[in-house]
Parts: C-alpha cells; sequence; structure tokens
C-alpha cells in the first residue's frame, strides 16, 4: 500500500455526500465534527488516547492523484465540475486534539475538526480508523502493563496482528502504553520502538541436542542470551542445558546478563522450579521472560502467586485487543457556520439515550487537585466559556444537582491543542519516547480506583452550565417538532 497518499481510504458515501454538498453548494459552510467514543474497552475505568501523529502524516499527504479521479469518473455517479474540484483538493480547515497518550473518557471530543463540508467530511473514515485503532492497543497494552506491577512487558504480536498496518502502528501504540519494546523489526526501524529478540523452537530441533543449541547461541549473542528451554522437557532438560551453557560459555568472559524463557506448561510452578534451579547454580542475575496467549488478567494472577517472572511477552492477546477489539470512536456534525460566521449547534437524537450527542464547538477542561495533583474531573464548555482557576468554579449535574460540587484549590487544564489552523501544521509531533513518558506521568494523575479492572470508579464529565442549557434546548425543539 502506498502510504504517501491514503486519500481513497475512505468509505464510499463520504464521496457521494461530498458530491452532493459541491452540488448543492455546501462545500464552502464551515461545519465543526468531535470524534468521541461512548464505552471504555473492556468496562475499564479510562482510554488512552492515540494516532495522531498518523492523522497529520494523512492530511499532509491528502490529495487526489489523476488515477483516483480517473477511477471517480469511471463509477458514472459524480458530477464533473466536483470531480475538477478534487483537482486541486487539500486541507484548509483546523484540527484541534488532546496529545496522544492522554488519558480520556466516554463523550469528551478526542479530535475536532472544523473546515468546510467536502474537507470535514472526507478524512472522516480514515482519521477514525488512526484513532480508533491506536487508541484501543495503547489502552489495552496499559492494562498489561499496571497488571505487571513494574516487571517488563513486551510487544510479541506481529505474527498474529490483522495485517501488516495493525503490526507495526499496533507495535507503537503500545509502547505509548507502556511496553518497553516489540518483537516488531520494522517498528524500530520506522518509529523507534526498541526490538529485541532471540529464538524459536525451530533453532533448538535444528541442532542434534539442546545443549548444542543454546551453547552456540551463547557463542554467538553472549551479551543478549537468552534461551527457550520449553522445547522438550522444561525442568528435566531445558533448565539445566541452559545453566550448563552460561557456565560454560559466557561466566568465564565475566558476562551474568542472560535469561531464560517459558513459553509453555504452569508459568508459575515452573518459574519458582527454574528461579531456585537458576540461584543454586550461581546464575542469581538470570531473568526469567515468561510468554504464551498472556493478558492482564493471567498476568495480574502470575504477580498474585509470586511466580518468578522478571520479563513478559505479550502477543495475541494485546495486538489485537481480543477481549474488546473495538474501540467504538465516532465523528459525528456538533456544529456549523451560518453566511455571517455564527456558530450554529447541532445534536443528533436517538432513542438509545448513549447516542445523542453534546452539540456545539466546545472546550475540554481538566480539573487538577493542588494538593494531590490528582484530576478531580472533566468539564465539557462551549468554546467561547473560560476557567478562571483563582475563583471557586462549580461542576454542573445535570442528572443530580444536589451532586454539584464547587471546586477551591485546583488548577483547570485545557486538554486540547491546535494541531492544524486554516490548513497547516502548527503543532511540533513529539518524539515517540516523549509521548510514552506523557502518557505514563498522566496516568499517574488518576486515582487508583478509576484504574481498577473490575468495577472502576466513575470518573466525572460533566457540561457547562452554559453548555447543558443548550443541549436541553436543542432536544426540546427536536420534541416539539415531532
Amino acid at each position: 500500500m502506498n502510504y504517501d497518499n491514503l486519500t481513497m481510504l475512505c468509505d464510499f458515501y463520504e464521496l457521494t455526500m461530498s458530491n452532493g454538498y459541491f452540488k448543492n453548494g455546501f462545500y464552502k459552510r464551515t461545519t465543526y465534527f468531535d470524534v468521541f467514543f461512548r464505552n471504555v474497552p473492556d468496562n475499564g475505568g479510562f482510554a488512552i488516547a492515540a494516532g495522531l501523529e498518523q492523522v497529520v502524516d494523512y492530511i499532509e499527504n491528502l490529495h487526489f492523484s489523476k488515477e483516483d479521479i480517473d477511477f471517480l469518473r469511471s463509477k458514472k455517479i459524480f458530477d464533473e465540475e466536483f470531480l475538477d474540484y478534487l483537482k486541486d483538493f487539500r486541507f484548509t480547515g483546523d484540527i484541534y486534539a488532546v496529545p496522544e497518550g492522554t488519558p480520556v473518557f466516554p463523550h469528551e471530543p478526542i479530535l475536532t475538526v472544523k473546515a468546510p463540508a467536502i474537507e470535514a467530511q472526507l478524512i472522516e473514515t480514515y482519521v477514525l480508523l488512526a484513532i480508533n485503532h491506536q487508541s484501543l492497543i495503547a489502552t489495552k497494552a496499559n492494562r498489561i502493563v499496571r497488571a505487571a506491577e513494574g516487571r517488563t512487558v513486551l510487544e510479541f504480536g506481529s505474527r498474529r496482528a490483522q495485517g501488516a498496518d495493525g503490526a507495526v502502528i499496533g507495535a507503537r501504540a503500545a509502547y505509548i502504553g507502556g511496553c518497553a519494546g516489540t518483537a516488531c523489526t520494522l517498528t524500530d526501524e520506522k518509529y523507534g520502538v526498541p526490538a529485541g529478540g532471540t529464538m524459536a523452537h525451530s533453532w533448538v530441533q535444528m541442532f542434534d541436542t539442546e545443549y548444542e543449541a543454546f551453547k552456540t547461541y551463547c557463542e554467538i549473542y553472549p551479551e543478549n542470551a537468552t534461551l527457550l528451554v520449553d522445547t522438550y522437557n522444561t525442568l528435566k532438560s531445558g533448565i539445566p542445558n541452559a545453566i550448563r551453557a552460561f557456565k560454560e560459555v559466557l561466566l568465564p568472559k565475566g558476562i551474568t546478563n542472560c535469561a531464560i524463557r517459558l513459553d509453555s506448561g504452569d508459568i508459575s510452578y515452573l518459574s519458582k522450579k527454574a528461579r531456585k534451579m537458576l540461584d543454586e547454580a550461581g546464575l542469581n542475575d538470570c531473568k526469567i521472560v515468561a510468554s504464551n496467549s498472556l493478558d492482564e488478567y493471567l498476568i495480574r494472577d502470575l504477580v498474585m502467586q509470586d511466580a518468578k517472572v522478571d520479563i513478559f511477552g505479550v502477543g495475541e492477546r494485546l495486538i489485537t485487543a481480543k477481549s474488546a477489539p473495538v474501540f467504538g470512536g465516532v465523528y459525528k456534525l456538533v456544529a456549523v457556520e451560518d453566511e455571517d460566521g455564527e456558530i450554529i449547534p447541532k445534536i443528533k437524537i436517538s432513542e438509545n439515550i448513549a447516542k445523542i450527542t453534546n452539540p456545539h464547538y466546545k472546550k475540554l477542561y481538566r480539573f487538577y487537585d493542588k494538593e494531590s495533583g490528582k484530576a478531580i474531573a472533566d468539564e465539557l464548555c462551549i468554546y467561547d466559556e473560560e476557567i478562571d482557576d483563582t475563583k471557586p468554579h462549580t461542576i454542573f449535574d445535570p442528572e443530580a444537582v444536589w451532586k454539584s460540587k464547587t471546586l477551591t484549590g485546583y488548577t483547570a487544564k485545557n486538554l486540547h491543542i491546535t494541531v492544524y489552523k486554516d490548513g497547516k501544521l502548527v503543532y511540533k509531533l513529539p518524539e515517540l519516547n516523549e509521548i510514552k513518558q506523557y502518557c505514563a506521568e498522566q496516568i499517574e494523575t488518576l486515582w487508583d480506583e478509576v484504574k481498577r479492572f473490575e468495577n472502576p470508579h466513575t470518573y466525572y464529565v460533566d457540561l457547562s452550565k452554559r453548555l447543558w442549557n443548550e443541549k436541553s434546548r436543542l432536544l426540546s425543539e427536536a420534541k416539539n417538532s415531532n
């Protein structure tokens, strides 16, 4: 796939709508769209926003080639003047977003697009694809990393990923979420995520004896010897042969940095036995790596059982987010501008209350307790509202006014940064390591109760009084019009 131009990676109805906008003049109309999600995967307490860098790459290369336009012409449904308009198509709007690595919650705008109707409509599919996929994997990775309680977690999932992009970009997202490295070489080459790996069972089987396989590997890679000990019999041959190879090849060179990997069996039991055998052999620095269909729940159980595992390699259940494989982000129109530049809020109504949108062009504020530094709540405000954190501020709960809370001793932060202004990229994309560090720091601002795997505490995302009044007005008008 040509990653320099993904303009045609869009749902076909984006093009049919755009053609219609062009014919009726709406293509000049400024529109506002929000990207948000409704439910946290795995019933967790929060998600992690990721994928913004790929959105920027996409926007920077957005254009229709002659071949693209010829293909659209062959469909025989598009107006020729519209196709002529596409020849010089570029994104000229604004994009606002939370930085990658930010903990986010349902119904918050992760990204907002302000652009002429056709431009905003045509980018919908890819924007959702990038944000949905990477936010999903970053969120899953962070759950797994938190379950490991400080032990190293590596991403091992390329061979089970859903396509090449799922492997490469997925490993990037997993790194943001807290993984220390990946088995995917291309992700290292392209994004700088540390790649590593040692041997498969086939290496061991290639030799006449298990010991010969281990000894040879230690001789070739003395500084990076991790031996897979479960090809035949973990306790009777695998670990004893690994110990022998380490002692005969590595220790005479003064090298004590080595490891064994367990890829099958009862990991808790085997790791305890292995640790005892390694320590009795004087190999106290030898690490134990565990893999084999792990996830946050299995890792949490292993930690609770005091398994002697130093490093977890997590594959298919991470790279596919197997337990909850859909992030569910949506892209909804929230406002348009009239001919005089006035912003007109729009709302989507549904019999399913959860699908009723929050209208208007908005800001997203997060409140932090000054003393603890912990996040208290978020608030969605109309775009021109400002919060002065030198004054008390009341968080309004429309569902139960008696629960409304007046904050003092807090700081307020607008989470949205400007990414594009008038079609120009104005945001300096951070390095991946900066994103990873920022993510870890921001998660530390969440209370432990929000980070629970089961029945996490609900983190409140409220509407400002003005925004709630505007939403109520639109709901009332919609009800009365029917």
